[in-house]
């Protein structure tokens, strides 16, 4: 197990008190959060997480902190705001003394990182984004995202479970099991729902054109998430941005082939290398392998869908046309057949699957 470095606070505008590490030396390196799910002590603990902190220390100072409300920063907050989170980062480069860092942002910490970068010029000599946009829902409104994120409201137990499979892969067993504990003991709820609501309405495209710092845009090549024209459009606006397309279809940036991210991050930050990756699009997704595998018909695949982007069994009838009788026994024979208790457990199912 990787040594968790001495943690230490910094405070942010409003006050709120924000946990943090730094380790190794060279060019800063800021892991801007990615709220609501950051839990640095057990993100160093992983067995994943702590070997690609380590490798990135051996050549930069990684500096890595728990976001507002979540992990080991102060959990009783109000404001998830935009604002409040570029504060939060300027408190903590400020506190450790850096007069120019990287930043490396991942999902809802794009438009954090971004908004950071804009601001203050002078302080940001390189920048690599993984996951998002520059708005929020643009990274959010994906069915299978939107699906994820209603079992916050139904099962938070359930949605720990299948957001730690899915972002390292169902076959990961310890791994995803770390990663769903890791969101239990980062975040309640409460504040999680609070703050992807926050985020999905964050929009800094009007700062983006302000962006001095080269960027690379990172995606992969199998990701189903964010289709790639969403990062794609985020590279071509970023005055020195760059799209690279890394191989896998993980929807983490260290899981698939981590050396390779971690000594392409390495490369860009420290050398101004940038990967010459190829920047193709995806390759086609397997979605008819996955309907041949599923025991469900046609018809109940069409009520699974709708069931897990949150419509009621009403809704569903006037989606499809059919009685509110008739999809009530579609939903019935479709539990059986999947194993389901209830909404939350078809819509894990539906993930798993990937057929949300």
């Amino acid at each position: 197990m990787t040594t968790v470095p001495r943690i230490s606070y910094a405070r942010s505008a409003d006050g709120v008190s924000l946990a943090f590490t730094t380790a190794g030396h060279g060019p800063a390196l800021v892991f801007v959060p990615w709220v609501p799910f950051s839990n640095l002590r057990m993100e160093w603990q992983s067995a994943l997480l702590g070997g690609i902190f380590e490798r990135l220390a051996r050549r930069l100072t990684v500096i890595h902190y728990d976001g507002r409300g979540t992990g080991h920063s102060q959990r009783d907050v109000t404001d998830l705001s935009l604002e409040a989170m570029v504060a939060d980062l300027l408190a903590v480069v400020d506190r450790v003394g850096a007069a120019q860092v990287n930043l490396l942002g991942q999902y809802n910490s794009c438009p954090h990182a971004i908004a950071f970068a804009a601001r203050y010029p002078e302080r940001v000599t390189r920048m690599a984004l993984f996951g998002g946009s520059a708005r929020g829902w643009n990274a959010m409104s994906a069915t299978q995202t939107q699906a994820l994120l209603s079992l916050i409201e139904q099962d938070w137990n359930t949605f720990a479970d299948t957001a730690g499979h899915l972002w390292m892969g169902w076959a990961a067993g310890e791994a995803g099991r770390d990663v769903a504990e890791a969101i239990r003991g980062a975040v309640t709820p409460q504040v999680a729902r609070a703050t992807m609501q926050a985020a999905s309405a964050v929009d800094v495209t009007e700062l983006v054109p302000g962006v001095a710092a080269p960027t690379l845009v990172l995606h992969r090549r199998g990701m189903t998430q964010i289709p790639v024209d969403v990062p794609r459009s985020l590279a071509e606006h970023l005055p020195r941005g760059r799209l690279v397309i890394l191989e896998g279809d993980q929807a983490t940036l260290f899981k698939a082939d981590p050396d390779v991210a971690a000594d392409l991050l390495v490369a860009f930050f420290c050398d101004g290398i940038e990967s010459a990756a190829e920047t193709a699009p995806p390759a086609p997704t397997a979605e008819a392998g996955r309907l041949a595998a599923t025991p469900l018909s046609r018809r109940e695949l069409e009520v699974l869908r709708l069931l897990a982007a949150g419509d009621s069994n009403r809704q569903i009838a006037r989606h499809l046309g059919l009685s509110p009788h008739t999809v009530e026994r579609h939903v019935a024979n479709l539990y059986r057949k999947i194993g389901a208790r209830g909404r939350a457990d078809a819509t894990a199912y539906a993930l798993r699957s990937g057929l949300a």
